[in-house]
């Protein structure tokens, strides 16, 4: 059965996951329970509201019609291999590199978003780019060494108290963000004896990547004595990466924290573009 392409109306903000393999579903039933949040927490009038539709991305013309895309965690190579079999890598690098649309990766999305990232089997994968970082896969060990950590991420707001309520972050086999890239991240030499994969350049030197720096939105206090605190979460301009997967907790607040973002963008690519 061919799957339907979603159509999109300028009342809407349409909202995409990556659905050739992964966490998608999860992805999908946490969106629509943010958006009933947002649709409650909003202080404009409800006809100015944005109204958002969700859907599978899995062709490139549906990817066409979005306004947002999430990649969603699962096997980043399994991603990349079926992406490039749909013909679907050369769209999301437009998405994300050219277009500049907001993307939110999470864990393998994350692997896929990154400038560079560790070659963990021959010949590698390819990555569609965007966050000009480099990562570590499986940073934390294999499956079996999952963990679930709760942290305070001061982007989702505070409670009574002037703090943020803990999230339940679930770190599965999961990568962490090593270091941040220069101006030409696709060109930048990796660490000596290092072996990476690179996403290939896609807007004529890479402009993208300087204008807006990359931002750390989370850490991870250190697993072992003596250790260095773990990045994994970061964000670049309308690119967000995180390490774990919150499509897997039943907290939809950073999902609604990201359909805000969402919200924002793309009223004023759309003040810009002169749409209504």
């Amino acid at each position: 059965m061919t799957a339907a392409t979603p159509t999109a109306t300028t009342a809407t903000i349409t909202v995409g996951v990556l659905a050739l393999q992964g966490a998608f579903s999860e992805h999908i039933q946490l969106l629509r329970r943010a958006a009933c949040r947002v649709a409650r927490a909003g202080s404009a009038p409800s006809a100015t509201r944005p109204t958002f539709s969700f859907a599978e991305i899995r062709t490139p013309a549906q990817l066409a019609v979005c306004d947002a895309l999430i990649i969603p965690g699962g096997e980043s190579t399994t991603m990349s291999l079926v992406a490039s079999r749909s013909g679907l890598l050369a769209p999301l690098r437009e998405f994300v590199k050219v277009r500049r649309r907001p993307v939110w990766g999470t864990c393998a999305g994350l692997i896929l978003l990154a400038e560079q990232a560790d070659r963990t089997k021959k010949g590698g994968q390819e990555l569609i780019g965007g966050l000009a970082v480099r990562v570590r896969r499986n940073h934390f060990g294999r499956q079996g060494e999952s963990f679930v950590e709760e942290l305070r991420l001061p982007f989702l707001g505070s409670d009574g108290d002037g703090e943020p309520e803990p999230y339940r972050c679930v770190f599965i086999r999961a990568p962490v963000v090593e270091g941040v890239l220069g101006d030409r991240p696709s060109t930048d030499s990796a660490r000596e004896g290092e072996d990476v994969v690179l996403a290939p350049s896609k807007a004529a030197g890479d402009a993208w990547a300087r204008e807006a720096e990359v931002e750390v939105m989370a850490r991870l206090a250190a697993k072992a004595e003596g250790g260095d605190e773990a990045v994994v979460a970061v964000r670049q301009g309308n690119v967000f990466g995180c390490s774990f997967h919150p499509e897997l907790t039943e907290d939809a607040r950073m999902h609604a924290w990201w359909l805000g973002e969402v919200g924002k963008a793309v009223e004023t690519r759309r003040e810009r573009e002169g749409v209504a």
